[in-house]
């Protein structure tokens, strides 16, 4: 999938995440925010037919070779495309709701429990200032990592495979949690699909 890139369907109804993500927020979220990044995206890389044949694993991946006068164009808009297609995906409703397997174990080994993980991604979403991303992501030599990162920042630009994102803009939570982040961060566990993460490992 390259240029030009279009907004992935959802897979579900809008609603089928309530009363944890209510349908109107997941309306505004996809079809106007992720549009947005799309359409954005797609009218930076007019700008440089060179790189129009990369997928968006290539645009992230290899942001530094992506011409200056677009590349914070490309993090923002391309992050948030690469970002939010894996929000729907891990998102989709059925699956495992704990990680199992090679995945189970790795949780296990790296954080010390599934308990564990969780309170230290939702500690990482919770302190992000301002806009971001709390991550699960499989670094360079394999091992598990929690951190976040600002805006759309994307961890493909560190050469990481993110695994679980969970969005901390106002925009995924603001219409059901207002201000109260740490609640949302509580309830999203509910609705994430491990069979989807663990594909990824």
């Amino acid at each position: 999938m390259s240029y030009p890139f279009k907004l992935p369907d959802l897979g579900y109804d809008k609603g089928a995440l309530e009363p944890t993500i209510d349908a109107k927020t997941m309306e505004l979220h996809h079809d106007k925010h992720h549009a947005a990044y799309v359409n954005n995206l797609n009218a930076a890389l007019e700008k440089a037919p060179e790189i129009q044949s990369w997928s968006i694993e290539d645009l992230l991946g290899k942001i530094a070779q992506v011409p200056e006068a677009i590349r914070q164009a490309v993090i923002n808009n391309g992050g948030g495309h690469h970002n939010h297609t894996l929000f729907w995906d891990i998102l989709t409703p059925g699956g495992s709701k704990a990680p199992t397997g090679k995945l189970a174990e790795a949780i296990n080994a790296t954080f010390g429990s599934f308990d564990e993980l969780k309170a230290k991604m939702s500690q990482a979403g919770a302190t992000r200032f301002g806009s971001g991303w709390s991550w699960l992501v499989k670094d360079g030599s394999g091992k598990l990592q929690i951190y976040s990162t600002p805006n759309q920042d994307s961890p493909l630009m560190q050469g990481h495979t993110p695994l679980l994102g969970i969005d901390v803009w106002e925009h995924a939570y603001y219409l059901n949690y207002h201000n109260r982040r740490p609640d949302y961060l509580t309830a999203i566990w509910d609705v994430i699909n491990w069979d989807k993460v663990g594909a990824k490992f």
